[in-house]
């Protein structure tokens, strides 16, 4: 596998257009919509694309990304590009841990994990818990782009991911995800368990959810009805996203990557709506925090090719490798965050994976890793010094 330094360099006139396209944006009408219950609210939306156009410095973002080292390579004709951090311990070898991102993220959102888990003694941790770090792009996110072809699935992710730590020479390594990365872990912890040394994740889905896969009703004991009534809300008054994004994806894609102004509105919602912040955004992620999500995906133009990994899964069936339960064999640590987006109940997630630390923190949602950064290394270091 050959492997290629990398460093983020956009263009100017990149910029420059931008900003012709921020100067020149047509809200829409926005009435009733305080709650933020018909979408992205309008005077927040004004307030943020101000701060973008007149306040938001690109450049800053891009050199604090270059502090560390990037590379990419390509792995079954895709652009692969991740960020490689060597940790530093008090002796023993690091081990290798792969961060795998969701939708809509990017590999950034690890930002404030990243000194924490390669060099915990600056941090005041312990050495011995450092980790050599792999941070990947997802194929056809960021900047492993262009995606080249269809059919790229999370299942087909892990595999690649897989020959990725191995071209790293990392025969056997350890995998914490969150949302897609979060299936692609349990992917690996199914598919490909004697490789792991671990299998750590916070959202927790069936692997064939996306074709139908359900948790059978009766896991649910009468104190987490609650729970299955948490998870219906969602689909039902949040799910809209997942509609189109299964079935759709490049007709909206055709306006998301036309109008910044679009895609703001489409991926702020999501922080919004998914993270633990009582509705108040910027108490989870700054201006700048959101509108650098935003700039990922609106310069490598991959917000279309993004949400195709939700038509890919829900339109080619998953297969399981083997049939023995628990499904997820890999040793497996699990961190509950009271506002992830799906619960699940106790019984069936001992069930369907290898629980060997399940822990359930007080506050956090969907996007931990930005929301409760300590909170999850802490849990990351507490797992994985188990399995020494």
């Amino acid at each position: 596998m050959k492997v290629d330094a990398f460093k983020i360099d956009i263009d100017q006139a990149q910029l420059d257009e931008l900003r012709q396209k921020l100067s020149s944006s047509r809200l829409p009408e926005d009435f009733g919509n305080d709650q933020w219950a018909y979408g992205s609210n309008g005077a927040y939306m004004a307030e943020l694309l101000h701060h973008w156009q007149h306040n938001y410095d690109w450049r800053k973002h891009e050199a604090a990304m270059n502090e560390f080292p990037h590379f990419r390579c390509v792995i079954d004709d895709m652009p692969i590009h991740f960020i490689h951090i060597k940790g530093k311990s008090s002796g023993a070898p690091c081990k290798p841990l792969l961060l795998l991102h969701g939708w809509p993220w990017s590999f950034w959102d690890y930002q404030k994990m990243l000194g924490p888990l390669s060099d915990p003694a600056a941090h005041g941790g312990d050495a011995t818990n450092a980790f050599d770090l792999i941070i990947p792009s997802l194929p056809g996110y960021g900047f492993s782009s262009p995606l080249p072809k269809t059919g790229i699935n999370f299942w087909r992710a892990a595999d690649i991911f897989v020959e990725l730590m191995q071209g790293l020479g990392y025969d056997k390594f350890a995998v914490h995800g969150h949302d897609w990365g979060a299936i692609i872990a349990a992917q690996l912890g199914h598919k490909h368990a004697e490789k792991l040394i671990g299998s750590h994740f916070t959202t927790l889905l069936p692997l064939d959810t996306f074709t139908g896969g359900t948790v059978d009703p009766s896991y649910f004991t009468a104190e987490e009805q609650s729970l299955a009534e948490y998870n219906a809300h969602f689909f039902a008054d949040g799910g809209g996203y997942f509609a189109i994004q299964s079935t759709r994806p490049q007709t909206v894609a055709y306006g998301l990557n036309d109008s910044p102004t679009g895609l703001l509105a489409w991926i702020l919602e999501k922080r919004r709506s998914w993270s633990d912040c009582d509705g108040v955004v910027e108490s989870v992620f700054s201006k700048d925090d959101l509108i650098t999500t935003v700039m990922i995906y609106w310069l490598t133009e991959t917000i279309g090719s993004s949400m195709r990994f939700y038509y890919e899964a829900a339109h080619q069936p998953w297969t399981p490798s083997h049939d023995r339960t628990p499904v997820v064999e890999a040793p497996c640590g699990i961190a509950v965050f009271p506002k992830e987006v799906v619960l699940q109940p106790k019984a069936w997630i001992e069930h369907y994976y290898n629980v060997q630390q399940l822990s359930y923190l007080s506050h956090g949602g969907h996007f931990a890793a930005m929301e409760e950064p300590v909170k999850l290394c802490k849990d990351i270091q507490q797992f994985f010094a188990k399995l020494r």
